[in-house]
Parts: structure tokens; sequence; C-alpha cells
């Protein structure tokens, strides 16, 4: 199934942090990737989202607008927007 792609804004990239907005159209994906450094997530609106993990498996995960998450490098994933509004984030990542 072919997936409309979430935008992205870089905001900051310097020698200690890139720091990216997404934003994601109801039914719209990142793609697969894998997060290369860790990473703080900060959700701008509510965020329901349908993360596709290696395997084949998936998972609804429900994103509080105004909540701050962390994960270590190496996450492999497809994130997708799993509700029917717009979601947007921000991404930290550490270098």
């Amino acid at each position: 199934m072919e997936r409309d792609k979430a935008t992205s804004e870089r905001l900051i990239d310097d020698d200690r942090v890139r720091v990216t907005r997404f934003d994601f159209e109801p039914g719209a994906e990142t793609g697969w990737h894998r997060h290369e450094m860790d990473y703080v997530i900060t959700a701008l609106t509510d965020c329901k989202m349908l993360l596709e993990e290696p395997g084949g498996g998936s998972r609804e995960v429900l994103i509080p607008a105004g909540t701050v998450y962390r994960r270590d490098e190496g996450v492999e994933h497809n994130v997708i927007n799993g509700g029917d509004k717009s979601m947007s984030f921000v991404e930290t990542e550490l270098k």
C-alpha cells in the first residue's frame, strides 16, 4: 500500500544536535528508517502513531500533545499517522 510521506523541516543541525519537525496528514508515514543517534521526541499535537516494526509486527501508541520521550540509537521502524487528524512532533537527535 502506497502512503503519502510525512513532511520534515530541519530546524537545527550543528555539532551537538539535529532538530527536525515532522508533520503528518492522516495516513502519512515516515518510511522505514533506523535511528543512528539517541533521540528525544516532543509531541506538538496529540499523536496517534501506528508503528510498523521489524519482523512484521505493529503497534498503536497515543502520545499526548506536550509529552516528551527518549529512545536509544538503533530503533528501526516506520511511523504512520494512525489517526484522523494531522499530527506533528519535533525530534531532537543527540550527536
